[in-house]
């Protein structure tokens, strides 16, 4: 979700055609290799059901083998892979719905944010087959399905959850001489670690920082303190960063950059991310989601996670979020793409395999409190943390309307860059960018 939320604003109109006038072939779904016929499939009574996503060459290799998976159970139904590289992905599959061939059409796909797709009319409402199948939706971590609905309406399931917690380096904690972090840490004790754990160099210039933590994920101590970015995320009327308690939280981490003990935005991804860093040691501590847990144990890392610290009087509180699957409302096949839609999002589906391939933190409790995910053989130790975390997930990090990645990548982000670069203190920039967000709401209708 790093990158998501500012992206999908960049692609114009113009774009859009530009492609579509300029195109020669529509790009061509590849078959997934199906499981060797068994004979209880009725030659010729397959249905084919177009699956997009985005992602690296091996994420592809990975919804293979789950597709592969699906047509085991599923021989009536073969699946055809439609991928792109997350830089092509949303303007090749906004070209498809624009051009209107429901032969072209993905009839699932990976996406965010649902809401603002949902907008335009590209996807189908899912609340008839949730209620026709039975499928319970339940099993969600609090707060979560609202980022994949619209108007009241679910229109999507998030494949797994935005779960940040602390990543800490077990060895130099040891060198230190400090005690690891727990439940109980705060704030407070948070800014006695970064100190202790920062190094440096006799210019004062920082050669190992406390922690790192993208610019992004601000919001958690902003809501943590108590405070809010707007006053409502689904019908919002005003910015309420300015109140006391969300700039407190602003400043709590714009002071650990502004001293050296926590890494720069800019610096952190030039650095090439905070995985990066935490493996090479440059930073002790991380914030970040599971999707790093991975690349730690491959690296043999001397490692661990604990629950974010809250501040005194605090709230323990994680944002519900997470791309979704999908299915268009111009699929040919929706009977058949409401069969791999769902069994993608069961515990014995494809929450299971990607949880035990270690790509996602589920989004689904029953899956993430299972041997799946809780699994003793494999770091972290603390596993539990993630359970803590998404227990107390809620809305609040970002907006569920259509325009709120507009919002944030053209008027938050680049504001709060400012503070995190040092350039402005939180009580110069935050007012201006509430001004901002105010006017932006204005303009677009809200409250509607």
């Amino acid at each position: 979700m790093k990158r998501f939320h500012s992206y999908f604003f960049r692609v114009t109109l113009m774009a859009l055609f530009a492609l579509l006038v300029t195109a020669c072939t529509a790009p061509v779904a590849a078959p997934v290799a199906a499981p060797a016929d068994d004979g209880s499939a009725a030659a010729g009574a397959t249905t084919t059901v177009t699956w997009a996503f985005w992602g690296s060459p091996e994420e592809k290799a990975s919804h293979e083998r789950v597709a592969a998976a699906f047509m085991a159970e599923h021989p009536e139904i073969a699946i055809e892979v439609w991928h792109q590289p997350w830089d092509d992905y949303f303007t090749k599959i906004q070209a498809l719905w624009a051009g209107g061939d429901s032969s072209l059409i993905p009839d699932v796909a990976f996406l965010w944010p649902t809401p603002r797709y949902a907008a335009e009319g590209v996807l189908e409402n899912l609340d008839t087959y949730i209620a026709d199948s039975g499928y319970s939706v339940d099993d969600y971590w609090p707060g979560l399905l609202e980022s994949a609905s619209y108007d009241g309406s679910i229109y999507g399931f998030p494949r797994d959850i935005e779960v940040n917690i602390l990543y800490y380096n077990r060895d130099i904690f040891d060198e230190v001489g400090l005690a690891y972090p727990d439940e109980t840490w705060t704030w407070t004790d948070l800014q006695s670690a970064v100190e202790q754990l920062t190094v440096k160099d006799s210019a004062g210039v920082t050669t190992r920082y406390g922690l790192a933590m993208e610019g992004g994920k601000f919001s958690k101590l902003v809501v943590q303190n108590g405070g809010a970015i707007l006053d409502d995320f689904r019908n919002p009327s005003a910015c309420t960063l300015g109140s006391a308690e969300a700039l407190a939280g602003v400043q709590f981490f714009a002071d650990m950059m502004d001293n050296g003990f926590a890494m720069r935005d800019a610096d952190l991804s030039q650095a090439g991310g905070d995985a990066a860093v935490f493996q090479s040691g440059q930073a002790a501590m991380i914030i970040q989601n599971s999707s790093r847990v991975s690349a730690f144990n491959t690296a043999g890392m001397n490692y661990d996670v604990a629950v974010v610290p809250i501040p005194e009087g605090g709230q323990r509180w994680n944002s519900a979020g997470g791309a979704a699957w999908v299915m268009s409302s111009g699929s040919d096949n929706k009977e058949a793409a409401w069969t791999f839609l769902s069994w993608l999002q069961s515990s014995e589906g494809g929450q299971k395999l990607y949880t035990e391939a270690g790509e996602i933190f589920p989004a689904l409790q029953s899956t993430a409190n299972s041997p799946a995910f809780m699994n003793p053989d494999q770091a972290p130790a603390n596993r539990a943390a993630f359970l803590t975390e998404a227990a107390a997930s809620g809305v609040g990090g970002f907006g569920y309307f259509p325009e709120w990645g507009e919002l944030d990548g053209s008027i938050l982000g680049p504001g709060m860059s400012r503070i995190w670069a040092g350039e402005a203190s939180a009580a110069e920039v935050v007012p201006e960018v509430c001004s901002q967000i105010d006017a932006f709401l204005a303009e677009n209708g809200y409250p509607k």
